[in-house]
């Protein structure tokens, strides 16, 4: 008797894994059609969903959805995300269900901006420093460094270029960006998952973090609440600052594309500017839905600072709470510039 209990176990387990390879492999009877054009659709139009059944099968119920919410055939996109999205359509048909999926990409409703600026006052600035973070507290510049070997966190009075107080990272990290809550500076490096997190004061390490999904450290700011992570992609991560868990993201896009590369960031009057690596350029961003508001053209810049062999492009960006300016520089430049943004 158990024997013929077991027999029978395997043999509807052995039917149920075939029907479940069968379904999986069926070619479906519909199509999820859209009307975004190759795919993209812009964040102010409605997104329009419907089924294509050429073989008139009888339909008793659709369900849509977006990244696995529900939404209706016929959606507004205003109060969502630019990027890739997902979309799903499960149909109900005589007594079958099928899953149809599609991508669309969703692009801001219109052209950036490109910004101009002044430069207002030049500072002397460390041209061994390759710049990965920067930002202001009480008065004070902090600066994070990067190369393996020549990784630092520094303190620094900007106006004449003194280190106030350093620290050394392990030869093992390749220092990144940084940005500053609480009393606490958090720190990233490049490739080995790990942050660092020190006393604002002594730069003493209290202690370290892991990422989550996005592999790499780039750049980091903060809203006050949450901190938000750049990894060398079109993404910016949020993560919690309590736990420095990875919450959620955005993804940056322009009317036309993604911007990637995204480097050294800066939270400045509720918006994210951001180094597109290797652009000598700043990208103005909507930190809710990752829309690029305007770009900053720093080109002309690099042709002010000292030419040499190690001589590096364009990142750091911090914002002067105290003097309400921004202040940029690049790696191993050595020349702090405070601007003026011109619309």
């Amino acid at each position: 008797m158990q024997l013929y209990k077991s027999l029978t176990i395997i043999i509807l387990a052995l039917v149920l894994q075939s029907c479940g390879e069968s379904n999986s492999n069926k070619k479906s009877d519909f199509a999820l059609q859209t009307n975004a054009k190759n795919e993209t659709i812009a964040i102010n139009e409605l997104l329009e969903l419907s089924i294509k059944n050429p073989k008139n099968h009888t339909i008793s119920g659709t369900i849509f959805l977006l990244d696995g919410k529900t939404i209706e055939k016929s959606t507004a996109l205003t109060s969502f995300k630019l990027g890739l999205h997902t979309v799903e359509a499960h149909v109900s048909y005589e007594d079958e269900l099928d899953t149809l999926k599609t991508n669309i990409t969703i692009l801001n409703d219109a052209a950036p901006k490109v910004l101009k600026f002044e430069i207002i006052n030049t500072y002397p600035h460390d041209i061994t420093s390759y710049t990965q973070g920067l930002e202001f507290k009480n008065g004070v510049l902090y600066e994070s460094t990067g190369q393996y070997g020549e990784s630092k966190l520094r303190k620094l009075d900007y106006k004449t270029g003194e280190v106030l107080k350093t620290i050394d990272l392990d030869q093992a990290y390749f220092g990144e960006g940084l940005t500053i809550l609480n009393d606490n500076i958090y720190q990233l490096t490049w490739q080995k998952g790990k942050g660092f997190i020190y006393d604002l004061e002594t730069l003493e390490r209290k202690n370290s973090f892991n990422y989550g999904k996005s592999k790499e450290g780039w750049g980091l700011c903060n809203d006050g609440t949450k901190l938000y992570k750049s990894d060398g992609t079109e993404k910016i991560w949020t993560l919690n600052a309590e736990n420095l868990v990875e919450e959620d993201y955005i993804q940056i896009y322009t009317n036309k594309g993604k911007i990637g590369a995204l480097n050294e960031l800066e939270w400045i009057d509720g918006e994210i500017y951001g180094n597109i690596y290797q652009r000598d350029g700043v990208v103005i961003v909507n930190p809710k839905n990752g829309a690029t508001k305007a770009i900053i053209d720093f080109t002309s810049l690099k042709n002010k600072v000292t030419k040499h062999e190690g001589l590096d492009v364009l990142n750091g960006i911090a914002y002067n709470p105290e003097t309400k300016t921004i202040f940029v520089t690049g790696k191993r430049w050595d020349k702090l510039f405070e601007v003026k943004i011109i619309e």
